[in-house]
């Protein structure tokens, strides 16, 4: 008798061992309240990255900046842009003044492969994107591809991008910036003509 109640104490033992550490990760699995959280939240960190390419597309440029925390960033290399004032004016600086009735006809931006990692009130994601321009005789032409690493928070109960590093991939950043300078410079002079 001795023997069975030693290996009942030993059987008891060992499923109280087992059962802790399920107990603790019952117990520290996120509810269901939360989990549908954590899926809003992505779905709605999901959709600034979508409206950041579009309002990019059509030159809306109060919408753009809105995308961004007030303290904001966009950097790419030593360039860096903080609050949203500064990254309306690096649009108008890049593009021009917007004109009447503008329909944007000559690029698209798409932005894809996003991982996001929500943590509470900040996130993290990481995105892959390119840039199609039209080329001389209509046909689409992908002319920039690149990483965005985001910082988000949640700002006045919205996310909003705390900081967003743009990576040119294809071609550099150096090469970019020529190719935007000439594309400046023609269109200039065709306007001025």
């Amino acid at each position: 008798m001795a023997v069975y109640k030693t290996v009942i104490r030993a059987g008891v033992l060992l499923l109280a061992g087992a059962v802790a550490p399920l107990a603790a990760t019952w117990a520290a699995s996120p509810t269901l309240e939360q989990r549908l959280q954590r899926v809003e939240d992505e779905l709605a960190i999901q959709r600034i990255l979508v409206d950041y390419s579009a309002t990019q597309d059509a030159r809306d440029y109060a919408g753009y900046a809105a995308l961004f925390a007030r303290e904001g960033e966009w950097v790419n290399g030593s360039t860096v842009h903080k609050g949203r004032e500064a990254i309306h004016k690096m649009l108008v600086d890049l593009y021009g003044a917007v004109p009447a009735g503008y329909v944007n006809s000559e690029s698209y931006h798409i932005s894809s492969n996003a991982r996001i990692d929500v943590h509470g009130n900040r996130a993290t994601a990481t995105s892959r994107h390119l840039l199609v321009m039209r080329g001389p005789d209509g046909e689409p032409t992908p002319v920039l591809a690149g990483l965005y690493e985001d910082e988000f928070i949640r700002e006045d109960g919205q996310w909003k991008i705390l900081r967003r590093v743009d990576h040119p991939v294809m071609p550099t950043r150096e090469e970019w910036l020529k190719f935007i300078r000439e594309r400046r410079n023609a269109s200039q002079q065709a306007g001025s003509k």
